[in-house]
């Protein structure tokens, strides 16, 4: 009987310490300490309504109803974790925002944001995250002192209702710099379940380099977020998506606006660039629901690694003509 209450006690510290569900902790503890540990994790992805005038109050509590309406779908999916769009709160829009539009473009007018009924939602979000034990990442306009323009920001919500860190779009695109935004600066992991996940937003998918960072700090499943009307650009990302997920193998979890999900839909890429999930291509809010596994026997992360490193250069070849000419058969 001690025993068995000396194992309760650690899988409880190590859940508490980790985020971890009782379950994964106890598989952890359990685990032969030889043998590769393999983890993981039902998730969830979303697609969702477009909402571009942060001035309509009522669309603010339209974008939060909906949102907690495909949480609740996830919850009775048995997700542990949901991931949604870019500017899922609200995507504003540039000729909206623009304090000198809307026909020409300017510098955005953040006074025009409703704050106050944009907070309410975040809290109504933050408190069904805790009631459902679920783990919540999503995309909102995150506010900064003024005169400061706010950042695009992913937030992550833990499954006890707690905002646990926050990642900001690093790779703005020209009109997010020049009109709207603030970058970010730092790469952002988090731990569910003892699987590593990292953050992506906007247009960083255009950026292998912000992949390959994740890879090299061992993420299991990148998030990544954007938005749009643009159904021909949504092809675009979703098609790179794919490509990260295979040249790093690792998972990735791509998030769009519904209206872009004719052409490209929410989707969770395996680690071997296919599809393993994805949304309806039918322009609606839904979810789609997938089990991510690790694969520490995997062979194709650990070499790249080290093909990525000196590996090569002891074996070039010097003061042989038949490797220095170029202009030989």
């Amino acid at each position: 009987m001690t025993q068995n209450g000396n194992l309760k006690r650690r899988v409880r510290a190590r859940a508490a310490k980790t985020g971890e569900s009782y379950t994964a902790a106890l598989q952890h503890i359990r685990q032969p300490p030889d043998e590769p540990v393999i983890r993981s994790i039902r998730m969830a992805v979303a697609q969702t309504s477009l909402f571009n005038d942060p001035r309509d109050v009522l669309a603010l509590r339209a974008s939060g109803t909906e949102m907690r309406r495909l949480m609740r779908d996830a919850h009775r999916a048995g997700a542990r974790l949901l991931h949604f769009p870019e500017g899922s709160t609200c995507w504003p829009h540039k000729r909206i925002m623009s304090g000198i539009g809307p026909r020409e473009i300017g510098p955005s007018d953040w006074t025009r944001f409703e704050w106050a009924a944009l907070r309410e939602e975040l809290e109504a979000t933050r408190r069904l995250a805790s009631e459902l034990k679920l783990w919540t990442i999503f995309g909102s306009v995150h506010q900064l002192t003024p005169p400061h323009r706010p950042h695009n920001s992913l937030y992550v919500v833990s499954d006890r209702g707690e905002l646990v860190t926050r990642y900001d779009e690093r790779l703005l695109s020209n009109t997010k710099i020049s009109f709207m935004y603030s970058p970010g600066k730092t790469p952002v992991t988090f731990e569910v379940d003892g699987v590593r996940f990292g953050c992506s937003l906007g247009m960083e998918v255009h950026y292998p380099e912000i992949f390959v960072e994740y890879e090299s700090l061992d993420v299991d499943c990148v998030l990544f977020s954007t938005a749009g009307e643009n159904t021909a650009g949504a092809l675009a990302f979703a098609a790179e998506a794919l490509g990260h997920a295979a040249s790093n193998t690792y998972w990735v979890s791509f998030s769009t606006l519904a209206p872009q999900s004719t052409a490209a839909p929410s989707g969770i890429a395996s680690a071997d660039g296919q599809w393993a999930v994805q949304c309806p291509m039918n322009g609606l809010p839904a979810i789609a629901v997938a089990d991510i596994r690790t694969n520490p026997d995997g062979l194709a992360r650990p070499w790249r690694r080290k093909a990525r490193s000196d590996l090569y250069t002891p074996h070039h070849i010097e003061g042989d003509s038949r490797s220095d000419d170029r202009n030989l058969f």
